[in-house]
């Protein structure tokens, strides 16, 4: 068994490593998630950090963006593994994590907690920050879903960071943009992401500059 401190450092040095090439003076734009932003079941061109990379570049941001996620992420793991993700020293970062929690039906206060503590840790860093919102499915109750829905905008306006509502907007629930376990977004599916938050992204990174 590998032992847990280098594994995490092999970890961190595959972040490193697979972040697109851009000078030296670029904006460090880290996308920090599950396995939306790594990319399941997606080649490493396909998968959102890459293609948000080259829609940015296209339009003139000198920008690296950096694929921090790691599939099955919840809140809680994200959490434990901010500190050392950090060690890559990011610019900015764009919160992409509660997917993994809803489907598994963690109590929507436990995901709170848990992106209130990111949220204050990467606030006493001074590191920008974009939240991306996830919604609950309606199959969980009515209470639930308003309970996690109201999660991210809270927390978006407590800390008055860069709020991007829905992660998977136009892409949820839509066959065409998913791959065949009805979650994970194909390529076509990743593409609709960017371009619907392409302008947002634009707006946060000027902001920065």
């Amino acid at each position: 068994m590998i032992n847990i401190s280098i594994s995490r450092a092999l970890i961190a040095c595959i972040f490193m490593l697979t972040g697109s090439a851009a000078h030296a003076d670029a904006l460090r734009l880290m996308i920090f998630g599950d396995s939306l932003v790594a990319g399941y079941g997606l080649d490493r061109v396909t998968a959102f950090p890459r293609q948000l990379q080259s829609r940015l570049t296209a339009k003139g941001f000198d920008v690296e963006v950096i694929n921090a996620g790691v599939s099955g992420d919840t809140t809680s793991s994200g959490k434990s593994r901010l500190d050392w993700t950090l060690a890559n020293t990011p610019d900015a970062i764009m919160i992409v994590l509660g997917g993994n929690d809803m489907l598994r039906g963690v109590d929507p206060s436990v995901t709170r907690r848990n992106l209130d503590e990111i949220l204050s840790a990467l606030t006493d860093r001074n590191i920008p920050v974009m939240l991306c919102g996830m919604l609950a499915s309606p199959n969980l109750g009515a209470d639930y879903q308003a309970e996690f829905d109201s999660i991210y905008p809270e927390l978006a306006a407590k800390y008055d960071v860069a709020f991007y509502p829905f992660f998977l907007e136009g892409v949820a629930l839509e066959p065409k943009f998913n791959q065949p376990d009805g979650i994970h977004p194909n390529a076509i599916g990743v593409r609709k992401i960017v371009l619907g938050m392409l302008d947002d992204v634009g707006k946060f990174l000027t902001e920065i500059r």
